[in-house]
């Protein structure tokens, strides 16, 4: 999934879900910033204090997608989030260790991490948390039967479209080559480079495609996104409403069907190519008041003035410098770019040495 989604219908989901807007706010923020927390390492302040933070994610081209230690660090905790073949702990599903790695919609491996999020509520970082995990969980529906390491199971052939999206640059690139352009991409990629679903190209991340593939055994798999993402977003109101309850296990209605279909609708509707696009639409019908509560004029900026890095650090650049010194406030402390960041160590921790080994799976860690 991509920023439409992460950011835009996650705010109105919980919206939905009965939370404030100040919270939705928060836990849309979070969400999104999961994509954008490329930097790690040690921040270094003026009066001798320091804080590590951890990343979340990588740009397509980063080196370290190349190392199979950070992708069980990223990848796995964050964007692929293992399956265990849909099946409970302490059991397998058939074939070879990969397939407890591929990543499945709303496995057993998926609703422990929604208790261990719940269980944390009350934690400062309780909110931001609740925003991370909503990444997460999303992410198993848009990646399913894809793993976030390289494997030849991300190996996929045939590739199609059955609904075309409005025209970008890339689309045009695409006309003037003709099919081989996808063609081309998706054998590079399965061949050499078979992370996560990196041969799908963006395909299983945008809301409106229908599409199909045959996958590294041969199978042919037919999706309708905006299905699935409509489910996705069900599913993850439930999650809120769970979290508001503080139970998991509470008895909870998830999205009406009204807003059930009006949310698919505009999955459906909203076709341009780039995500960032379709989230400035889907900002547009927050501001319109289109899902039944007050208009509001949301944004997101992951840097720079108005971020939550730059409240915190007041630093404007992608990259931090190694031996930058940053000055010390005391409402640093209380940030919601360091309590984001104390979301992602808590929930990485969990996972990896929690969650995964119950199901016999064994994630590096730092």
């Amino acid at each position: 999934m991509q920023i439409d989604f992460h950011h835009g219908v996650v705010y109105v989901i919980a919206r939905l879900a009965d939370f404030s807007h100040a919270q939705a706010e928060v836990i849309a923020y979070c969400s999104q910033y999961v994509d954008d927390a490329v930097n790690s390492g040690t921040i270094k302040f003026d009066n001798g204090a320091m804080y590590s933070r951890i990343s979340s994610a990588h740009k397509a081209l980063d080196y370290r997608n190349f190392s199979e230690l950070e992708n069980q660090h990223v990848w796995l905790p964050f964007h692929f989030l293992p399956g265990n073949g849909g099946q409970p702990e302490e059991q397998n599903p058939d074939g070879s260790f990969i397939q407890k790695i591929i990543c499945r919609p709303a496995s057993p491996v998926a609703r422990q991490m929604l208790e261990a999020c719940i269980a944390d509520r009350n934690e400062r970082y309780g909110l931001h948390r609740l925003g991370v995990t909503m990444h997460v969980f999303a992410d198993t529906w848009s990646h399913q039967r894809f793993a976030g390491v390289c494997h030849k199971a991300n190996s996929i052939t045939m590739l199609d479209e059955n609904n075309k999206p409005n025209a970008s640059f890339l689309d045009r690139i695409k006309k003037y080559f003709g099919d081989a352009f996808d063609r081309t991409a998706n054998h590079f990629i399965s061949d050499v480079f078979p992370l996560g679903h990196g041969a799908a190209l963006s395909h299983p991340d945008k809301p409106f495609l229908a599409w199909q593939y045959k996958d590294n055994d041969g199978n042919t798999i037919r999706r309708s996104n905006t299905d699935i993402f409509a489910a996705a977003a069900h599913e993850l109101c439930k999650a809120m409403q769970r979290f508001r309850a503080g139970s998991a296990s509470a008895d909870v209605p998830g999205l009406r069907a009204a807003d059930r279909d009006k949310i698919g609708r505009w999955m459906a509707d909203v076709q341009d190519c780039e995500g960032p696009d379709r989230h400035q639409k889907w900002l547009d019908l927050i501001g319109r008041g289109e899902f039944g509560f007050p208009a509001v004029k949301l944004q997101y900026r992951d840097k720079g003035p108005g971020s939550w890095k730059y409240r915190a650090l007041g630093t404007e650049r992608d990259v931090d410098l190694k031996d930058e010194v940053f000055t010390y406030t005391p409402a640093f402390l209380t940030s919601d770019w360091k309590l984001f960041h104390d979301a992602l160590i808590a929930h990485r921790f969990i996972v990896i040495h929690k969650i995964l080994p119950r199901f016999g799976i064994c994630a590096a860690s730092q």
